[in-house]
């Protein structure tokens, strides 16, 4: 498959999943709308699933490398903060350009999302286990306060993060493009309230 074909089926499938849910997506209504056979589809993918996994699996792929996502450990010192500013700036710059990127977001908090195990659970994992890390640097660097268990916090910090991208992305239509940066910054806020010592 073609680069080109292959770029129309994933953003062809990731309006469907996002829009309908996993459950209710159309295999039918995505193989007519990229002008497949539906022999074709199966010589390259074998399921809903499996196109499911590629969709997630390219665009948080091409997510990653817009982003340039620094790792953790370089998080660790005097502009622990202005730095996590910066990357979630970034963040939102990266995933407000292309359409494809709210897509992936609704699918990875799909409530319909496939029970098997799956990408979007593999991107979650990765996500939380970054954010977890970055909360260890962070009391390292003496950042972020030390009074709780250090597990608590990770799992805390990815779920405030997470809470936050979800009601963003599912109240993207509502909020005009000029009051996003003071959303992110409110929320940043309340994020380093909780977080600094």
């Amino acid at each position: 498959m073609s680069d080109e074909r292959r770029d129309q089926l994933v953003r062809t499938a990731a309006r469907e999943f996002a829009r309908a849910g996993f459950e209710r997506a159309s295999l039918n209504a995505i193989i007519r709308d990229c002008g497949l056979s539906k022999s074709s589809f199966y010589n390259i993918l074998d399921s809903k699933l499996a196109l499911y996994d590629l969709v997630v699996r390219d665009i948080s792929q091409r997510l990653v490398r817009d982003l340039d996502l620094p790792a953790p450990t370089s998080f660790g010192d005097s502009a622990y903060w202005q730095t996590v500013v910066d990357v979630i700036v970034r963040l939102t710059q990266v995933l407000t350009s292309d359409d494809v990127y709210t897509d992936l977001a609704q699918m990875l908090y799909d409530t319909q999302a496939p029970d098997e195990p799956n990408e979007a659970d593999r991107v979650l994992d990765a996500a939380s286990d970054w954010i977890r890390e970055l909360v260890h640097v962070g009391r390292d660097c003496g950042a972020v306060r030390a009074d709780l268990p250090v597990s608590l916090q990770g799992e805390l910090a990815f779920t405030m993060l997470r809470t936050f991208d979800e009601w963003s992305v599912r109240n993207l239509d509502t909020l005009p493009p000029d009051d996003l940066p003071a959303l992110v910054d409110a929320q940043l806020a309340a994020l380093r309230r909780l977080f600094s010592p």
